[in-house]
């Protein structure tokens, strides 16, 4: 009997021996952990698709001696390339230590595929997707569907991520252009002609001249060459 139960022990010691002991966070990791959860908000917030993050910890000269947890406040985290942290240790009474993050982004955006020259109007055949690092981009496309018919405000090389600051809607109205004026009151439709006295793309409000009457009016520009009263329901409203 005393036999067994000795081997039963060395069985069990073994087994105790190799339990691995879980090691106490450091303030970085705590830092580090603060800084990831306020870049996945962010990202969520954006809309960002399989957003990746790289962090680097940057401690002040002297580092906290706590024993355990610390206080994580943020500070700053407009720039991902400087993030500000505050960090106090509990136990250490109430001074304060700031840690610089250093952020590096990269998210699954738009890409152009193509050269696109200033003013054109973008395709499908324009346009890829495409993981790129985005941190020193402040307003990538997320969506094709977002940039399918935009205009590029500059040229574009291939490979470029695309900007929501680099696109803008096609004036489909000048300055001049003969308009058609419509109005749809309970089902009927009255049209007539008109000249446009400034210029806008879809769904910008512009003055139009009714060629009739003389008489201007502020007009809702719907289409190439065609405008509605501003007061007017849009379609699904």
């Amino acid at each position: 009997m005393i036999l067994r139960t000795a081997r039963i022990v060395l069985l069990v010691l073994p087994v105790l021996a190799v339990t691995p002991v879980l090691a106490a966070p450091t303030v970085a990791s705590q830092v580090e952990e603060a800084a990831r959860a306020e870049l996945e908000k962010q990202a969520a917030a954006s809309r960002l698709t399989d957003a990746r993050f790289e962090l680097t910890v940057v401690p002040p000269r002297v580092a906290p001696n706590c024993p355990g947890p610390v206080e994580v406040d943020t500070l700053d985290t407009r720039q991902a390339t400087r993030m500000r942290f505050a960090v106090r240790c509990p136990q250490a009474g109430s001074s304060r230590l700031e840690y610089i993050v250093r952020a590096r982004i990269s998210a699954s955006v738009v890409v152009t595929a193509a050269p696109v020259a200033a003013n054109e109007v973008l395709t499908d055949a324009h346009l890829t997707v495409g993981q790129r690092d985005i941190t020193s981009v402040a307003d990538p496309v997320i969506d094709p569907i977002d940039a399918v018919g935009q205009t590029s405000r500059r040229s574009l090389r291939a490979g470029d991520v695309l900007r929501n600051s680099s696109i803008s809607a096609p004036v489909l109205v000048k300055r001049g252009d003969a308009v058609v004026m419509i109005a749809r009151i309970e089902g009927v439709e009255v049209s007539t002609a008109g000249e446009a006295l400034d210029a806008g793309a879809r769904g910008a409000t512009v003055r139009v001249r009714n060629s009739t009457s003389g008489q201007t009016v502020r007009m809702r520009v719907t289409g190439a060459g065609t405008v509605e009263p501003v007061d007017m329901p849009r379609p699904g409203r």
